[in-house]
């Protein structure tokens, strides 16, 4: 729920997302998961013109500029990891092939090539693979001199986990329960018996794990030009 651009990072996330179709959203809650349903409760107030009538307790919308969206918020526990979580909302996802991402980062995935791509290998779960950003510059050497400084260049040629996935409901039932860590155990299955299949993304990527780049990601925002925003 921290902001980028007056807005939470979540509704960053589901502005992509919606931009490219997926609009029906299940969202994990847990530490403080009041604070999102508060928010999207009070979403279409905040968001709209409203004439309050405080003579007869009516009120009249004038204009509503809420996305047409389906929010279904679950409080999966305070404690529960990572596979836990999707185990407790697998009755909310049905029988369809469903995205699945993180809430503390932003990335310009092309969500329809991703979903596209998915269905073209046939596998039970497609992970992306990203490049994290560089978080000190580089020298590129030549002999005894510096023949070029990178400025924070991206990665060093490795690929991470990004956290945009897309996967059939039957990988939850490799989910043990609520201890279950979904990227040790369930990816290492799928990965073991080739049923994982890596996107690679080569475009913007920006995890929000510190302060310093919160920061960077509202500096990015406000100069116009964030990657992510699609819409």
């Amino acid at each position: 729920m921290v902001e980028v651009g007056g807005r939470p990072l979540l509704w960053h996330i589901c502005k992509t997302y919606a931009a490219y179709g997926v609009t029906d959203f299940i969202i994990c809650c847990g530490y403080k998961g009041y604070m999102i349903k508060e928010y999207f409760a009070n979403y279409f107030l905040h968001t709209s013109d409203i004439t309050f009538n405080l003579n007869d307790n009516t009120l009249e919308v004038h204009q509503s500029a809420t996305e047409p969206w389906r929010i279904t918020l679950v409080d999966t526990g305070i404690d529960t990891q990572t596979g836990g979580r999707l185990k407790r909302v697998a009755k909310y996802i049905g029988d369809e092939d469903f995205c699945c991402t993180y809430g503390d980062g932003i990335a310009s995935v092309d969500i329809a090539r991703l979903i596209e791509f998915h269905f073209s290998q046939g596998r039970l779960a497609t992970v992306t693979a990203v490049q994290p950003p560089g978080r000190f510059g580089a020298l590129r050497i030549e002999g005894d001199r510096v023949s070029e400084f990178l400025e924070k260049p991206t990665g060093d040629g490795g690929w991470i986990n990004g956290g945009y996935f897309v996967m059939s409901p039957e990988v939850l039932n490799k989910i043990a329960g609520d201890e279950t860590l979904f990227e040790r155990g369930p990816l290492g299955e799928l990965a073991k018996n080739d049923q994982l299949s890596v996107y690679c993304h080569e475009g913007f990527f920006q995890p929000v794990d510190t302060i310093r780049e919160l920061q960077l990601l509202e500096e990015i925002w406000s100069s116009g030009t964030a990657p992510w925003k699609v819409w």
